[in-house]
């Protein structure tokens, strides 16, 4: 098999993994390919972390993602001397550079000190610590993130920063098609956890096991089992949805990000809306509402009973909005009311 055949494989395995963003595909295979680094610019749930992840699976290299947090010190990235007692010396524990593919994750967040360490690695491609050097991997690819909606205690990278970034990258909102099917992908991968959840959690033991009880109320016992539960959600998936209802749900979050195409008021009230995360949510919500009034289907009366709690914190309004007095439930409820049910 020839090098560009074996890239496009892998192309189109991410395809199938990250859905509804072919750019930003095709540009982490370009900096991969180029030896360099990406920074990648879009709101939360754009799968920007699945999709660094879903490449390290196709490479023989290690992965690791790096939380950027206004407390996070250069030395939690490049590693730092340990003191050994037994042997009275200082041993170089690495950090977590030290891996082939880095997620930077939110690289604003941090201060210009731990900015400027991550930065130095990308450029030397080495790490020194002391008085000594530490080469990096060869194969070296370091994804940062910025979320460009919250800029309250951030740390906006200076141009001189930014321009060790080979790639600058502007992820969007996926459409209505690319959306129903990341509904599809991640129902599967729910139902593959589940189906290997229960042996794990029968292995792994980090506590010792609470005594066996029974919880009753009247006749009817109301201890759950893992396995119970476990068994719940499966059913909870196999609940049956109409593809009617599955485009309800994608309308709503679309009607959230562009509800001008509904209605020129909500769109006034909105300054962003909803992530592919909400879309998930109010499917999986909406399934286990269903399920527990004892349905073997899903209605739009679910994806109304748990639309407010799914979108309340996802959505954000407009100072216009906020000057009104418009509260988040009242946009949701005028929005609900403006798409059309199935």
């Amino acid at each position: 098999m020839s090098s560009l055949q074996h890239f496009q494989n892998v192309s189109e395995y991410l395809r199938t993994q990250i859905i509804g963003q072919p750019a930003l595909v095709e540009q982490m295979l370009v900096a991969l390919l180029a030896d360099g680094h990406m920074l990648v610019e879009g709101a939360p749930g754009l799968a920007k972390t699945r999709a660094i992840k879903a490449l390290s699976n196709c490479i023989s290299g290690s992965f690791q993602r790096i939380q950027f947090t206004p407390d996070l010190l250069p030395a939690d990235i490049t590693g730092s001397d340990i003191f050994r007692p037994e042997t009275q010396s200082f041993d170089f524990q690495p950090g977590p550079i030290f891996h082939s593919l880095i997620l930077a994750d939110e690289i604003n967040r941090a201060p210009a000190k731990v900015q400027s360490a991550l930065l130095e690695a990308m450029a030397e491609r080495q790490v020194t610590v002391g008085n000594k050097t530490y080469p990096l991997p060869g194969v070296f690819l370091v994804m940062a993130t910025q979320n460009p909606i919250e800029q309250e205690g951030t740390y906006p990278l200076p141009e001189a920063q930014l321009d060790r970034f080979l790639l600058h990258v502007i992820v969007d909102y996926p459409n209505v098609e690319s959306e129903q099917q990341i509904l599809q992908l991640t129902r599967d991968e729910a139902r593959r956890q589940l189906q290997t959840a229960p042996a794990s959690a029968s292995v792994l033991q980090p506590e010792p096991a609470a005594p066996e009880r029974t919880v009753a109320n009247g006749d009817a016992e109301v201890q759950l089992s893992h396995e119970d539960i476990f068994t719940a959600r499966m059913a909870v998936l196999d609940v049956f949805m109409n593809e009617n209802v599955e485009h309800y749900i994608v309308r709503i979050i679309q009607a959230t990000r562009d509800p001008g195409l509904y209605d020129k008021t909500i769109a006034s009230w909105l300054d962003y809306g909803a992530s592919p995360r909400a879309t998930i949510a109010i499917d999986r919500c909406a399934r286990a509402a269903a399920w527990l009034a004892g349905n073997d289907y899903v209605s739009p009366d679910d994806v109304r009973k748990v639309a407010h709690d799914v979108l309340r914190h996802r959505i954000i309004p407009s100072f216009r909005a906020e000057a009104e007095g418009m509260s988040r439930d009242a946009i949701l409820a005028r929005l609900l009311d403006v798409v059309p049910v199935p």
